[in-house]
Order: structure tokens, then C-alpha cells, then sequence
């Protein structure tokens, strides 16, 4: 336990420094003298933070979710289809002439969750055989999926008036986070953790196989169910506001797991605040790397992700 808690030290500690870093540098590089009352600071750069770290809880906990009932470390929102279908809705949403306000709620988080549950309920179906979904044919059923969508948002770019706008934001970016964005996000962020560590004992369960699960009286399907919504709601939430950002999910879970071992109630938080140092790194390397020209933030986790998941399928291949 003892180090369990220095590791939740050390990862805020880390997560604090990373942002202090991001907030301080960039194109414009800004002294720590100067930051009472800089507006580079307090209303450019803090809002990207802050969204980037909530973008990475996010999709850190979407991947926790669905390696955890899948019980397989390639599951991830970006793999199984569902951050393509969230794209497809929200590039949708950027392509159209006017701008919709739904209840509230902006048309393109709205657009991209109705579009990543169609996805997931395609999925879901495709891999549904006799009475059940095998957790193997779910994953190549989201990879399809994931193929089919990629296509379709390849048209819309094509027929869509706004090419450069949405060419750009399916690449993945926070450079035009504002706080507006922050807010919109976080009961999002505070309603998935929730909801994720709620389930973190039926996810528990879940590791020890199936039939144990349901001895032990998780109603598997409804959990599984349950799951796959909290998920892509938050898969949604998050690629509505940074776009297509691959493999938080599948890498930062896989490190979690190496330091405090497959516990969801420690699994939850602690990816959580992986998932957030892991993208505000990301975005203050895209913002520096080549400045004053930004590389998009999906390139760089693409570099990276893409090796990590063959060297995970290589490791699984062997055993």
C-alpha cells in the first residue's frame, strides 16, 4: 500500500510539473515573473492544459473500461471503432452550414455520441453469437468498424466545404481550446470516473473469467452493456473537442497495470492521471517541436501508440 501511495505522489507531482512546463513555454515563451495578469497564460494557454489533461483522463479511462471487460490489453476506444464513429458525427456536425444548440448542448459532442453508439451497437452486433459477444470477435468486429468509418470520413472530407478545418481537427488538436470547452468537458470527466470506479468491483470480477464472474453474480451482458455506453460517451465527449487522438487508452492502462497491478479501484484513478500527463505532454512537445509550427497532436500519439500496440500484440503472440 505504502507504494501504491508514493506512486499517486509521483504521478500528481509529475502531472503538476508537466503542466507547469506546458504553461510556460511554446512560441512565445513566458517568465514565471510574468504571470499575474498574462493573458497568453491565463486564457490561451491554462484552458489547453486543463483540456488536454481532461481529454487524457478521458480516454484513459474509456481504455480501462473496455480492456476491462474484454479482458484483452489491445481493447481501446481508438482500436474498437468508437473514437472513428465519434469523428464521423462530429466532422458531420463541422460540415454543416449552421451551427445547432440541442438542449443545451452544442451539436458537435451531441452529434459525435449518437454517431459512437451507432458504432458500438454495430460493432456489438457483429459480434454477438449465440447468445453472447466473444471478446475476440468484438475486437476484429471494431477494427471493421473502425475501416469502414475511417472511409466515410475520408468522403465527407472530400465533399465538405470546409476541407482544411476538418482535415486539421481529425488530426487531433487543443489549438483552439478556450475555457467554454473546459466546462462543457468536465462533467463528463467527473460523471465517467464516477461511474468507471462504481463498476471497478464488477470489473474485478470480470478478470477472473465469465462463467466465475457470473457465479459470483455480475450480470455479465447488462455490465458489459453499461460499460461500452460509459465508454463511449466519454470517447465522444472527448474527440468533440480535440479530435481523433489514438492509443491513450491502450498505453497508458498497460503502464498502470506494470506499476500497481490489474485492482480497477486503483486502476481507475491512477490511469486517469496517466492519461492526463500522457496528453499535456503530448500537446507541449506538438506545441515546441517545430514552433512556431504545430504539429497535430494525433501525429505525435500515433508515433508512438502504433509501436507500443504491435509490440503488445508481439508479447501476446509469444505466450
Amino acid at each position: 500500500m505504502k507504494n501504491k501511495k508514493k506512486t499517486l505522489i509521483y504521478l500528481i507531482g509529475i502531472l503538476a510539473l508537466v503542466s507547469l512546463i506546458s504553461l510556460f513555454v511554446g512560441s512565445v515563451w513566458v517568465a514565471p515573473t510574468e504571470l499575474s495578469g498574462n493573458t497568453i497564460i491565463w486564457q490561451i494557454r491554462l484552458p489547453r492544459v486543463v483540456l488536454s489533461a481532461l481529454c487524457g483522463v478521458l480516454l484513459a479511462t474509456s481504455g480501462v473500461i473496455l480492456q476491462g471487460i474484454l479482458r484483452n490489453p489491445l481493447a481501446d476506444p481508438y482500436i474498437l471503432g468508437v473514437s472513428s464513429g465519434a469523428g464521423i458525427g462530429a466532422a458531420i456536425a463541422l460540415s454543416l452550414p449552421f451551427s445547432m444548440v440541442i438542449l443545451g448542448i452544442s451539436s458537435i459532442p451531441l452529434f459525435a455520441f449518437v454517431f459512437a453508439l451507432a458504432s458500438v451497437f454495430v460493432v456489438y452486433r457483429l459480434s454477438y453469437v449465440k447468445g453472447r459477444s466473444a471478446p475476440e470477435t468484438l475486437i476484429l468486429a471494431g477494427v471493421a468498424v473502425a475501416s469502414f468509418a475511417s472511409a466515410i470520413l475520408s468522403l465527407i472530407i472530400i465533399v465538405s466545404g470546409r476541407l482544411q478545418a476538418i482535415y486539421f481537427w481529425l488530426l487531433g488538436s487543443f489549438s483552439l481550446s478556450s475555457w467554454g470547452d473546459v466546462w462543457n468537458l468536465l462533467p463528463y470527466g467527473l460523471v465517467g470516473i464516477v461511474i468507471s470506479y462504481f463498476y471497478s468491483k464488477e470489473l474485478n470480477a470480470l478478470l477472473l473469467g465469465e462463467e466465475i464472474a457470473l457465479t459470483l453474480g455480475v450480470e455479465v451482458e447488462k455490465i458489459r452493456v453499461r460499460l461500452i455506453l460509459v465508454a463511449s460517451l466519454m470517447t465522444a465527449a472527448a474527440v468533440s473537442v480535440s479530435g481523433l487522438i489514438g492509443f491513450v487508452g491502450l498505453i497508458i492502462p498497460h503502464f498502470v497495470r506494470l506499476l500497481i497491478g490489474p485492482n480497477h479501484r486503483m486502476l481507475i484513478p491512477y490511469s486517469a492521471l496517466g492519461g492526463a500527463i500522457l496528453l499535456v505532454a503530448a500537446d507541449t512537445l506538438a506545441r515546441t517541436l517545430f514552433s512556431p509550427m504545430e504539429v497535430p497532436i494525433g501525429v505525435i500519439m500515433s508515433l508512438v501508440g502504433a509501436p507500443f500496440f504491435l509490440y503488445i500484440l508481439r508479447t501476446r503472440a509469444g505466450k
